[in-house]
């Protein structure tokens, strides 16, 4: 029986050299690698400015600081998301205030965005779901238009492009992730890309302390200023150097994860009672999702136990569903988090392994018709 992971783990033995040689140096934070994985980071989405942070959460965090967003104000984010999204907004003590998706592509829907805005209105997140690009021409128009902040979350999205531009180039900051279950990873990690000197300056400030003079160019050890209540949201050096080493080669693992998902997208096309996204040249395929009864997803996820395969669902509950937030108004996004299921697309992924998935698919959709 065949044994199929969710997600792979992209760090070699070179990678862990590399850890162990950073760990006995004794420079464990603002060192080299920090520097060569942010150079080669904005080089890969062409943005001007990039810098590492702790994680994914973290940076939006710093985004929505570095952008003004306070108690009294509204910021429109997608219901369909990981929470995170929506407590960073939280976190300023600014309201999130939820719209609807598109289905299938999981993406935030224009005219719910539009429906939204009022004079508290002073942002938007929007969230690149699934590495499937937002329709970025409709949503910057909007952001022009109402004079809003606009903060695109990465987080699934790494190679994704939309008119041949990488996300996170077209609102003011784009945040990406490194969690591990991400096409590259640092354990935890993120990274922040903006194209204003003001808002990097800002955010790089703000991710140590609030500190004003760099490490590295203190005339007298320990002597620096602090101009800000900034927190501590950094990363290591050792992470940075295992996110270099993955970036310098992901291009590979990007045009695998497109031929996987042409592959599903082939493989399910005339399957009935299954819906998908259409195959999208531009996305970057963090997962492939597919849509099925709420029913029958249930028995496919024992199945798929049975049979080993590793699967998710991205998300089972909308983040307006949620306790916390309690508002449960997003019909779409419920639709979707019934009958979604993720499946793995990443490189150790190939023709005979999808195979194997869709037949497991139609057998459960057979037995319950």
């Amino acid at each position: 029986m065949l044994k199929i992971n969710f997600s792979r783990n992209p760090i070699t033995q070179k990678d862990m050299s590399l850890v162990s040689k950073i760990l006995k140096s004794g420079w464990l934070t603002h060192g080299l690698y920090s520097q060569k994985f942010e150079n080669e980071f904005s080089k890969f989405t062409n943005s001007k400015y990039s810098t590492l942070v702790s994680n994914c959460t973290a940076g939006l965090h710093l985004a929505c600081k570095a952008l003004g967003f306070k108690k009294g104000d509204e910021v429109i984010v997608p219901s369909q998301t990981h929470v995170a999204t929506a407590h960073a907004v939280s976190y300023t003590g600014a309201t999130p205030v939820f719209a609807d998706i598109n289905l299938y592509s999981g993406n935030i829907s224009s005219s719910e965005i539009k429906r939204l805005i009022n004079k508290k209105t002073k942002g938007i997140i929007i969230v690149h779901f699934a590495g499937y690009p937002c329709d970025m021409k409709k949503i910057v128009d909007i952001c022009r238009k109402n004079n809003l902040k606009l903060i695109e979350d990465c987080a699934h999205a790494l190679g994704t492009k939309y008119d041949n531009k990488h996300v996170g180039n077209f609102g003011d900051v784009g945040v990406f992730s490194f969690y591990p279950t991400k096409q590259i990873s640092t354990g935890e990690g993120g990274i922040i890309i903006t194209n204003s000197k003001s808002i990097f300056n800002n955010i790089k400030n703000n991710k140590a302390f609030g500190i004003d003079t760099d490490i590295k160019k203190r005339k007298i050890p320990g002597l620096y200023n602090v101009r800000s209540l900034g927190l501590n949201f950094r990363m290591t050096d050792f992470q940075a150097a295992l996110g270099y080493n993955q970036l310098k080669k992901y291009n590979s693992e990007l045009s695998t994860r497109r031929k996987n998902a042409k592959i599903y997208c082939e493989m399910l096309k005339n399957i009935p009672n299954i819906n998908f996204h259409p195959y999208d040249s531009n996305a970057s395929y963090f997962i492939f999702p597919i849509f099925i009864q709420k029913n029958i997803r249930l028995k496919l996820i024992n199945y798929f136990k049975i049979k080993n395969v590793g699967f998710s669902i991205h998300y089972a509950r909308p983040v307006d569903f949620m306790k916390y937030y309690k508002l449960n108004k997003c019909l779409n996004s419920k639709k979707f988090s019934d009958e979604t299921i993720s499946l793995p697309v990443h490189s150790e992924i190939d023709k005979r392994k999808i195979s194997y998935i869709v037949n497991i698919i139609k057998e459960v959709i057979k037995k319950n018709k």
